[in-house]
């Protein structure tokens, strides 16, 4: 019989044990999702980044699978929101005259950008969402913004003063 004494710390899960025993458990997961191995291996490696930057403890994971599966569930909600995103760009950009069509590099900063302020205002309800960016991309007044969304320029207001408090604290 060994009876050699195992330190405490060498039976306390690692990030490299969570890694090493459900990666390619939460790829195959992510795969069946997404229907291509790419962009499941991506999405599996920034899972294990969320949890290294965000988790508790690995050691309190109770259900590393779920947990795993909910941060999982998370990115795949933002990469399908950034493909939508990307097409409807694409999208307009189809439609614009061919003398008007930006740059590679024009098109990609673009997408950047978009896809920046897409996040910054991600927490942020639809319409909210909507006369944000029809005041600052169209430059509607509240009128025409309330209008459009049949509520009053009061409610407009108030869903403007809401945008600008919420992009000023994502900023810090």
């Amino acid at each position: 019989m060994n009876d050699a004494v195992v330190p405490t710390h060498a039976l306390e899960p690692t990030l490299s044990s969570l890694y090493r025993d459900h990666r390619s458990w939460l790829e195959g997961w992510l795969r069946r999702r997404l229907g291509n191995a790419w962009d499941a291996a991506d999405l599996s490696q920034d899972t294990f980044l969320r949890v290294l930057a965000s988790a508790p403890p690995i050691a309190q994971m109770q259900e590393p699978r779920a947990y795993l599966v909910t941060v999982g569930k998370r990115l795949l909600v933002n990469f399908h929101q950034r493909r939508s995103l990307e097409q409807a760009y694409l999208n307009a950009l189809a439609s614009l005259p061919p003398a008007c069509v930006p740059s590679p590099e024009q098109r990609w900063l673009l997408l950047e950008t978009l896809q920046a302020l897409d996040e910054l205002l991600g927490g942020l309800p639809a319409p909210v969402r909507r006369a944000f960016l029809w005041s600052q991309l169209e430059g509607l007044g509240y009128r025409e913004i309330a209008e459009r969304l049949q509520v009053s320029e009061r409610t407009v207001k108030r869903y403007m003063a809401q945008a600008y408090e919420h992009c000023l604290l994502v900023d810090e």
